[in-house]
């Protein structure tokens, strides 16, 4: 089983994979909370703007996307919390102009065509060059930092944006930072994963976490957890058994997703029970509550 090692193209592409594992939960986890959890696709949408250009100015691909993606982001945040656009409006205005935006603009590219994309939108194993992993891990680093070394400050403004600026946080500062860091991750995911599904990666580990653990610090680290799991595994078995790599994780994550949430139900039925019994004592102990 190990032989695929022998490869650079499959090195390359485990090294990816298991970064990204890491950076997408790392920040999927923060969007959950926000109940941001289609950001992800939004962003993916405007960094295929960035692709393009990186094809029709002959640059890097990666680059540009990070810097349109990352320039999306911010003004997605900047019209949120102005009030003049609901989020929900801003999501679907990054939707639309960033992949009408990315088509028009490759067509434009000296012998462009949609097809050049495909690795892009789907992910593939087999493009993930030297200086793709020099990219990923940059981002990934960059992705961490912030996720990790901002956690609790990050956390407490997802939690409640007042009461974070009445206890004197940087709350737009730490929006914008937030989402720039959303657009790093989506841009760190898009050679394996693809970025139509991206923003899986980021929410689904969050969404199984949630199911098995009970605070902020475990949900992470049991995402993150998941996240290296499915995306490995899922590049793996795209080798052995020649399918996509991003539908396959995609699949994966779903359905340890399903066992995870299957395993955690009776769990969750027996604190139900336990805490069934404490409204009728508290009634037979207290006459006024029976009245």
């Amino acid at each position: 089983m190990l032989e695929l090692l022998d490869y650079p193209f499959m090195q390359r592409a485990l090294l990816a994979a298991l970064l990204i594992g890491v950076a997408a939960p790392a920040v999927g986890i923060y969007l959950v909370q926000r109940r941001q959890a289609l950001m992800g696709d939004g962003i993916g949408h405007v960094a295929l703007t960035g692709v393009a250009l990186g094809f029709l100015l002959d640059t890097s691909p990666v680059w540009m996307a990070v810097a349109v993606s990352s320039l999306g982001a911010v003004a997605m945040e900047l019209l949120r919390s102005w009030g003049r656009a609901r989020g929900d409006i801003a999501l679907a205005m990054l939707f639309y102009g960033g992949m009408a935006g990315g088509v028009m603009i490759i067509n434009l590219a000296p012998g462009g065509s949609t097809a050049n994309l495909t690795s892009y939108l789907w992910g593939s194993v087999t493009t993930v060059s030297p200086s793709d992993i020099t990219a990923i891990t940059f981002l990934s680093g960059f992705v961490l930092l912030i996720c990790l070394g901002l956690r609790r400050q990050l956390f407490a403004v997802c939690q409640d944006e007042e009461f974070a600026r009445v206890t004197g946080l940087p709350v737009r500062t730490l929006n914008l930072l937030l989402a720039v860091t959303a657009a790093a991750t989506v841009t760190v995911a898009m050679r394996v994963v693809g970025l139509l599904l991206v923003s899986a990666l980021m929410v689904i580990p969050v969404v199984a976490a949630q199911q098995a653990t009970r605070g902020f610090a475990m949900t992470l680290a049991l995402s993150v957890a998941i996240g290296v799991l499915v995306s490995v595994s899922g590049t793996v078995t795209s080798y052995y058994v020649d399918v996509p790599p991003g539908a396959t994780i995609v699949l994966i994550a779903l359905g340890l997703f399903l066992l995870i949430s299957a395993l955690a139900l009776p769990l969750a039925r027996r604190r139900a029970r336990r805490a069934a019994p404490v409204a009728p004592a508290v009634a037979k102990a207290d006459p006024a509550v029976r009245s």
